[in-house]
């Protein structure tokens, strides 16, 4: 015969709150499916916001290549400063970023096109593609002239199946 404290204790027993084994097991099994169709939607918005940057960073180097060619052809800069043969567009991307001195300014003033060479967001480096305006448009090695346009150098796929070199 079972006493009466054995008896209150098994009621205390069933009296604690708490999860069975196989409750457990459900909610574990809900949170692992969860967790897979999160995983592949987190892993393309991660990639489409490299394209994003990638975009943006294409479009202000671009922005500042033809301004830098644009200021030539208006004479704000030239002479000296520019060389024969390279159409009015810069040597390379760091001159972008030093600046060129300006024609008929004794101050010394320097026409600057962009702060900092932008980050390729695809080969996490400042490193991009160059195309020179005497360059073939199918060239993939840059003819050192001048920089008329850039791409990055990344061999991936956007999500929409464009090539990124070809952006």
């Amino acid at each position: 015969m079972v006493s009466i404290a054995g008896r209150r204790a098994r009621a205390r027993l069933r009296a604690i709150p708490g999860y069975s084994f196989v409750e457990l097991l459900v909610v574990s099994s809900i949170l692992l499916i969860l967790a897979s169709a999160v995983l592949p939607l987190s892993k393309v918005t991660m990639q489409r916001q490299r394209e994003a940057e990638l975009r943006r960073a294409l479009r202000e180097i671009r922005t500042a290549i033809d301004n830098h060619k644009d200021s030539v052809d208006r004479g704000l800069i030239g002479g000296a400063n520019v060389e024969a043969g390279s159409e009015g567009y810069p040597p390379d991307l760091e001159t972008l970023v030093d600046g060129i001195e300006v024609l008929n300014d004794a101050s010394g003033r320097k026409l600057r096109f962009l702060r900092r060479i932008p980050f390729d967001p695809m080969i996490r480096s400042t490193e991009w593609g160059l195309r020179s305006y005497q360059d073939d448009p199918d060239a993939t090695r840059w003819g050192g002239d001048n920089v008329y346009d850039i791409y990055t150098t990344s061999r991936g796929s956007a999500l929409d199946g464009t090539r990124y070199e070809e952006w």
